[in-house]
């Protein structure tokens, strides 16, 4: 396009005007002595001397074009030296990835073919043109930090998955990520480099050479003497991993560190360049010279406050000007080259933004004086680059080239007319414009300046034996306090400068909120958020496909500017009308949910799929809501989805490609994330399987399409967002518990809503993934301290140890203080005091959007479960990623914010309105975790004693039909501190080793709730349903849970005596474990039930409390006999110690199980106790010996056998001084001697019974009961217990419709 095509269909803008001598004075034309001065000025020649007025050509706007022809011909020079620019160099002048035969694997590659993802174990692919002779560069942009091999190959170099760039001979390459260069053999070479980070690979073809930098700084020569010679050629090449990308630049834009000497494989468009800069220059003289009519002269003038002012003569100028400049500035590199360069130096003198009109004067004059296609091409190419210039700058200390770059793009989008095209047509099309939003983080601490910045490094190094930061307060030297205050002040400097970008970064978000803008069109929020809506589509829809997905990296900061720009909005629309709600009091109303304005698309709601919901609830909808659904829309649901089923299996049928093939390919429709920084759309699918049936270089068939549901925001308009004239807009359909009060703008709130999903996508995961850093200088800071222990307990005459020990202190302080430096960096950039106060902002949001959906009775099914979800982890995050830098307990109002978040957690963790098993299993966890901290507990017992007895109920719901295992979890938190030796936060036998986590609910120091056990008390006590049948079900499961446990270490203990080697499944050994744990979990709630209500138990006029003791006694004499046997299965096990049951051993279950019989045998009153001895005694299973082995007491015989092998230690409660309070061994001690008394006295009256007269169920007790009408017979525990879960008799099936008491006849 350097001239403007015969062909094209798009007619030029003529500014030409006649400068006849009657129309000068209409026209406002100068006159001709003026003008021509004027012109000469302006197009002065390339040397810059003017001629002597004399001698010089007289111009006018006639001969005008002309004399610029001549002028622009002077520079353009010889066509004959592009043969020698060729010269060493073969394949085409445009490079290119080799799309159609030079890859092996599966790739994904960029439209332009310069951006390539790897889809495949290792693959590979090459350049189009190679080099022979000369030296030679090109450039590679990481967009991804993982396993890559960069570098050169021959053709004759053949790949596979395993092999790639450097494994054969005759191929170079350079890996940063593991920090090695490649050729066969490898060894250590260069840096590890980093996303955004910029490789410069050279090859000098004279001396036989191959060098790469990194970021501009040479890394030295990495390969000398490379094969040369007759039929050796280099390409450049790539070999990469599953889902690593990059983006090449051969030489088609600006090289970014050119390197004096070498050549890009591209030439760049040196006859073009010559003249755009050229023109640049006659625009400059436009602007630095004016026309001062009144005195006939020409004058200098202030370049930054230049306008137009129409004068006609100026505008005709420069229509000349841009006649032959506008073509040129649709090509990427002249946009980069010239225009940007010049852009950017306009703003170099400092001050703000809006302190240069000059850039709004140009974009005007664009408008102006281009073609619309030009315009549109020239903005897309310079928003790409400016995206690439930001993304690939290297970190420096005052983040100097990322501040330069955003305020020229806040520069661009301050011009209304380009704001609104590039936000129609390039921000979220084709550029991944959310990475104007991040600020990447420093692999390398000492290029970016972190050392100046932070001199002084610091660590936290009081730990506790877990590993955690002491929570004690203790004294520090002030040698310590010095450091740390140094560190604090470095780390404050470090964030005044990031706070600069962030500013910036906010401000591009305000003018793409701006809804004031209505000139020419929409304003720019209505645009934004239809494209906002739309990139929450694409990632909540391709969870997946990671090359759509945006990294979560990109939607933190994302997230986080964007809260910022909502917030000034809002609290703007506060300040213009006074009754709407500040920020402070923000939430999503219900109505936005079911009102069909915002599209969800396929986000599970509460109460199921919104197409159920719709059929199930309109009744309501149209009660409360006054929302109709027409019935025709519920069938045309329907409809739609089986069309989609059946177009479906339709195209698979007619498809040709490969399945895998049409998956990716289809999914590719949007720009691929992972690729190069700005160029749209990956949907070539390269496969080496599938090669020979595609067509190079064609567009998107009809085969690629995936079926997207058409956003139905995509029409929208702003009177649809914000109604007028009685439409409601988004807020249509209040229900009356809605307050009729205005909130704000209704287009902030679907703002603010998309913010809540944006955070659920991938913000929170991200959050969690970034606290490693703060975990790794914990452990490197407990390995220097350890380090220096031994050094100072090291004897002197071991100096061979002591030097090992010196160097291990120096490695370990050296990455200490690279960690301390990058973990300022991620504190100020993620987890500052501000970013924890948008966090907790949010959860605000959530908790109160939960509030008022949950007013609307049915209609809360139709909130979307991520607004439950999000309110869960934003407190999680707070809680565990934001400490211990901020603390939560600084936030305003935190204690209410927590009770009101316990209030949902207790509330709906067991709504019926909620149905999705995932997000009810997350609201009993989040309750489970929340019971197990006090701050967080004590908020549980701050709300409203109706909610609390209601949630109370729902746990002890039989555990049938339900995930009970959470529900029994919490129930245990309740209770632990009070059971048996139920006082310790690990297992005493587990205390030396060092936990997982330290931070984990399970190792939270014992809270027992004492009102909410009171709650539970009164539950049991009051209601006679709900006791037996959540005991029964209790009961059941302990059965179930120890009976598994026996199994599972039966089967590891016959594999553990196989005499060939062998190892235990560690599934196996898990689910053993969880087993156990459960066992002794379900005993703890029994023993709970027991101490809060003996009654169920011990007062036989309740129904079911001989029945239900029975089974007790019957399970704890089960348990009892399996684990207190000598030389037992478990005893077998235990000390095995097998990693993954390290939970299991002996205390544990014997005390929970002591726990209950010290309750029910002790300290129950005389008639319960007496009554719960002879149920106990009665049981065929009790061994007295059992209870023995609780002290260490032992049968004569085991004391025997016992004395012939005195290593062997016995259990004994007593031997747990810490754990067991002499109070608790003494009833210990009362109760064996009560038992032992009475299984005397039990013995001696026992009365002989035979074998006819005994329950042929259990053949434990006489025959006791009669069934009607069967007249079969068994005791009365074996009918009563069969009766509670089935109705039939145990022999003949029959439904049994009574029961009587059956006493045997004295004469038979």
């Amino acid at each position: 396009m350097t001239s403007r095509g015969a062909g094209t269909a798009l007619s030029r803008k003529n500014y030409r005007l006649s400068t006849g001598p009657d129309k000068s004075k209409v026209a406002g034309i100068v006159n001709s002595r003026l003008l021509n001065d004027y012109l000469h000025r302006v197009f002065s020649s390339a040397d810059g001397n003017q001629p002597a007025a004399a001698y010089r050509k007289h111009l006018t706007f006639q001969n005008l074009q002309e004399h610029l022809d001549r002028l622009l011909a002077e520079e353009n020079g010889s066509e004959d030296s592009q043969d020698q620019l060729t010269e060493g160099r073969l394949g085409p002048s445009t490079v290119v990835l080799d799309h159609t035969s030079g890859f092996e694997g599966l790739l994904l590659v960029d439209d332009d073919l310069l951006g390539v993802i790897g889809h495949s174990n290792f693959g590979s692919i090459r350049a189009t043109t190679c080099v022979y002779k000369g030296k030679w560069i090109y450039e590679v942009l990481i967009s991804s930090q993982g396993l890559m091999q960069i570098g050169w190959c021959t053709l004759n170099c053949r790949f596979n998955q395993e092999e790639g760039v450097g494994d054969t001979p005759d191929s170079y390459a350079y890996d940063g990520n593991r920090v090695r260069k490649w050729n066969v053999t490898t060894t250590n070479y260069g840096k590890s480099w980093a996303a955004g980070d910029i490789v410069s690979c050279l090859i000098d073809l004279e001396e036989g050479t191959i060098a790469f930098c990194l970021n501009g700084i040479s890394l030295g020569t990495a390969f000398d003497n490379i094969t040369r010679g007759a039929g050796m050629a280099y390409f450049p090449a790539i070999s990469l991993s599953f889902k690593e990308s990059v983006a090449f630049n051969f030489g088609s834009r600006p090289l970014r560190y050119p390197v004096e000497g070498y050549r890009p494989l591209q030439d760049p468009p040196v006859a073009d360049l010559v003249k755009a800069r050229r023109l640049l220059g006659f625009l400059k003289n436009v602007i630095h010279i004016g026309i001062d009519v009144t005195e006939g002269k020409l004058v200098e003038k202030d370049a930054s406050m230049w306008q137009l002012q129409g004068e006609p003569t100026v505008l005709i100028t420069l229509a000349h000007i841009f006649n032959y400049f506008s073509p040129l500035m649709c090509k990427v590199y002249l946009v980069e080259d010239v225009l940007m360069t010049f852009l950017l130096s306009i703003l170099e003198r400092g001050g703000a933004v809006e302190a240069h009109p000059l850039i709004q004067q140009l974009l005007d004059l664009m408008w102006l004086l281009m073609e619309e296609y030009e315009v549109h091409e020239c903005l897309k190419q310079l928003l790409m680059s400016l995206l690439r210039a930001y993304r690939f700058s290297p970190i420096i200390p005052d983040l100097g080239l990322q501040i330069h770059y955003l305020r020229l793009t806040i520069a661009v989008l301050k011009h209304e007319k380009s704001r609104k095209y590039l936000l129609s047509n390039v921000l979220f099309d084709v550029l991944r414009s959310v990475v104007f939003f991040y600020i990447k983080s420093p692999l390398r601490v000492e290029e970016a300046g972190l050392q100046e910045l932070i001199p002084t490094t610091w660590w936290p190094n009081r730990f506790t034996k877990e590993g955690k930061e002491s929570k004690e307060v203790k004294e520090e030297s002030a040698e310590e306090r010095l450091r740390r205050r140094a560190y604090e002040r470095g780390c404050q400097r470090l964030k005044k400068r990031i706070e600069v970008v962030e500013g910036l970064q906010v401000q591009i978000l305000k003018l793409l909120l701006n809804n004031k803008d209505r000139g020419g069109g929409e304003a720019s929020r209505y645009i934004f958020l239809n494209k906002f809506r739309k990139f929450l589509q694409e990632n909540a829809s391709n969870r997946g496909n990671l090359t759509v997905l945006c990294p979560p990296e990109y939607m933190v900061c994302f997230l986080h500017r964007l809260i910022a720009a909502l917030r000034f909005f809002w609290d703007g629309h506060k300040a213009k009308a006074p009754a709407a709600l500040s920020s402070e009091e923000a939430y999503v109303p219900p109505q936005l949910f079911y009102n069909g304005k915002v599209d969800y698309f396929d986000l599970q709601r509460l109460g199921g799929l919104l197409s159920h919901l719709k059929k199930t609830l309109k009744d309501d909808l149209a009660a409360k809501a006054n929302v109709l659904i027409d019935p025709a829309e519920l069938q045309a649901v329907t409809m739609d989805d089986l069309d989609e089923d059946e177009e479906s299996a339709t195209s698979a049928a007619q498809s040709q490609r490969p399945s895998a093939t049409l998956a990716i390919g289809g999914a590719l429709a949007r720009p691929g994330w992972l690729s190069s920084p700005t160029l749209g759309r990956a949907n070539r699918f390269l496969s080496t399987a599938a090669v020979s049936l595609m067509n190079p270089r064609r567009p998107l068939g009809t085969l690629e399409k995936v079926k997207v549901r058409t956003l139905s925001v995509e029409q929208r308009t702003e009177e649809d967002i914000e109604g007028s004239n009685g439409n409601e807009g988004l807020l249509l359909g209040r229900p009356p518990e809605e307050p009729d009060q205005p909130i704000t703008e209704n287009s902030l709130l679907e703002v603010l809503d998309g913010i809540v999903m944006m955070y659920n996508l991938s913000v929170h995961q991200q959050l969690g993934k970034m606290v490693g850093v703060s975990d790794d200088v914990n452990e490197y800071a407990m390995a220097l301290k350890d380090t220096e222990e031994k050094i100072s307990r090291c004897p002197k005459r071991r100096r061979d140890i002591h030097e090992e020990l010196l160097k291990s202190q120096k490695v370990f302080s050296e990455k200490l203080n690279h960690l301390s430096r990058r973990l300022a960096w991620i504190n100020v950039t993620i987890y500052s005091k501000e970013k924890m106060q948008d966090i907790y902002w949010l959860l605000r949001v959530c908790i109160r959007t939960i509030e008022h959906g949950d007013r609307t009775g049915s209609l809360f099914a139709f909130m979307p479960e991520f607004y439950l979800s999000v309110a869960m982890n934003s407190y999680s995050a707070l809680k565990n990623y934001f400490s211990p830098v901020n603390s939560m307990e600084e936030l305003p109002g935190y204690e209410e914010t927590l009770m009101r978040l316990a209030a949902i957690l207790a509330k709906h963790f067991a709504d019926s309105r909620i149905v999705g098993t995932d997000i009810r299993d997350s609201l009993m966890q989040a309750l489970a975790s929340y019971v197990c901290y006090p701050h967080s507990l004590r908020a549980v017992e701050r709300i409203p004693e109706e909610q609390r007895i209601s949630m109370m109920k729902n746990l002890l719901a039989p555990y049938e039909q339900r995930p009970w295992a959470q529900t029994n979890w919490i129930l245990v938190r309740l209770w632990r501190g009070c059971g048996f030796g139920y006082r310790y936060t690990r297992l005493p036998h587990l205390l030396k080793t060092k936990p997982e986590d330290a931070s984990l609910p399970s190792l939270q120091k014992p809270c027992p709730s004492t009102l909410l056990q009171r709650h539970m008390a009164d539950l049991l006590h009051s209601d006679c349903d709900l006791a037996p049948s959540f005991l029964n079900s209790v009961l059941n499961q302990l059965n179930w849970a120890f009976s598994e446990f026996i199994g599972m270490i039966q089967e590891i203990q016959q594999a553990a005596e196989r005499l060939e080697r062998n190892f235990v499944d560690s599934r196996q050994l898990k689910v053993c474990a969880t087993c156990f744990d459960l066992s002794v979990s379900l005993l703890r709630v029994l023993e709970m039930t027991v101490t809060l209500a003996p009654e169920i138990f011990l007062d036989w006029n309740r129904p079911s409390s001989e029945l239900l003791l029975r089974r007790l006694a019957q399970l704890l004499n089960q348990v009892l006999n399996r684990v207190t046997a000598e030389r037992n299965l478990f005893d077998r096990v235990v000390n095995l110690r097998l990693p993954g049951l390290e939970s299991v051993d002996h205390y544990p279950i014997l005390v929970a199980v002591t726990g209950i019989l010290v309750r029910l045998l002790v300290d129950s009153d005389a008639q319960g106790a007496e009554r719960a001895t002879a149920v106990l005694l009665a049981d065929p299973c009790f061994q007295l010996r059992s209870i023995q082995y609780l002290l260490g007491h032992a049968e004569p015989a085991a004391m025997a056998a016992a004395a012939a092998a005195t290593e062997k230690r016995h259990f004994s409660l007593s031997t747990y001084t810490e754990y067991i309070s002499a109070e608790e061994l003494s009833k210990v001690d009362k109760m064996l001697s009560h038992l032992s008394e009475e299984s005397k006295q039990a013995a001696a009256t026992t009365l002989p019974t035979s074998e006819e007269d005994l329950c042929p169920i259990c053949y434990a007790h006489p025959i006791s009961a009669i069934f009607r009408p069967c007249s079969h017979k068994s005791c009365k525990a074996c009918i009563n217990q069969h009766l509670m879960n089935n109705k039939d008799c145990f022999f003949c099936k029959a439904t049994i419709t009574g029961v009587d008491d059956f006493t045997k006849p004295a004469g038979s």
